[in-house]
């Protein structure tokens, strides 16, 4: 399943995966003058082929290593001969086929290994110039694209709501703070924020701060609670009550009991 809109000068692609009609979980790239940021799952590789085909496109720049974000990497080098790039930390995943929890073949597939180039400061296309921001907390070698000008930001993974209430096992909640604080900051008139979901946020600043005020708040909760005695697992029952029930669907991959770890540590 694929949707394609534009905003202002790019093209957002949203793409997941169909079951009885209807998406599993929405995932997106974006195509703006030549340059595709990220390529979405590995079932739906084949669609976003097809889609870009008669379009401009030069390059590709992956934001991290997830199988949600390089699945058609291989795909798309094979067609249409263009390189693909991401950070240093990244490029040595996207080579080798990786471990899946059953969720994640489900949801997004087994992205085919691809060969990379190695991601420099900065990214330019014919009419734009791309900052390329070390943004940690989500994964190794996660990155965003500021253009300073337009005040255009791809997050990838770094902002998903202002609110989040579970994150994956191995994410740092406190290194999303100050990832998303040091976006927050950039230089720019305006930022407006393309999400990994697809999701276009026109006031990316307040949108950025209000999730790092929240996180920090949760953090100094959980904290207090720690020091009154209780568990992690009553913090998280204090907090958040039974949870997520992406806990149960994901094998505790994506939890509250996570977020509470996190802060904790």
């Amino acid at each position: 399943m694929i949707e394609i809109a534009d905003f202002e000068e790019v093209t957002r692609i949203r793409m997941s995966r169909e079951v009885d009609g209807k998406p599993v979980y929405w995932v997106a790239a974006y195509l703006v003058d030549g340059l595709l940021v990220d390529t979405g799952c590995a079932h739906t590789a084949d669609e976003l082929v097809a889609a870009l085909e008669g379009r401009r496109l030069d390059l590709v720049v992956n934001t991290h290593f997830h199988e949600g974000h390089v699945g058609a990497d291989r795909a798309i080098m094979e067609r249409f001969g263009v390189p693909v790039l991401a950070h240093r930390d990244s490029v040595p995943r996207i080579g080798l086929a990786p471990e899946l929890n059953p969720y994640q073949e489900y949801v997004w597939g087994y992205p085919q290994p691809a060969s990379v180039s190695t991601l420099g400061a900065q990214v330019d296309t014919a009419a734009y110039h791309f900052e390329v921001i070390e943004t940690p907390g989500h994964s190794a070698g996660h990155v965003a694209l500021f253009e300073r000008e337009k005040g255009w930001c791809f997050t990838g993974d770094i902002f998903i709501t202002e609110r989040p209430k579970v994150i994956r096992a191995d994410e740092d909640a406190v290194r999303l703070m100050g990832s998303m604080r040091m976006l927050a900051a950039l230089p720019s008139d305006r930022l407006v924020l393309f999400t990994s979901m697809g999701k276009v946020v026109e006031d990316g600043r307040e949108a950025l701060l209000a999730c790092a005020d929240y996180l920090q708040e949760l953090k100094d909760r959980v904290r207090g609670l720690q020091e009154q005695g209780l568990t992690p697992i009553e913090i998280r029952e204090r907090v958040f009550g039974e949870g997520s029930s992406l806990a149960v669907m994901t094998g505790g991959h994506f939890s509250s009991d996570n977020l509470v770890a996190s802060l904790l540590a």
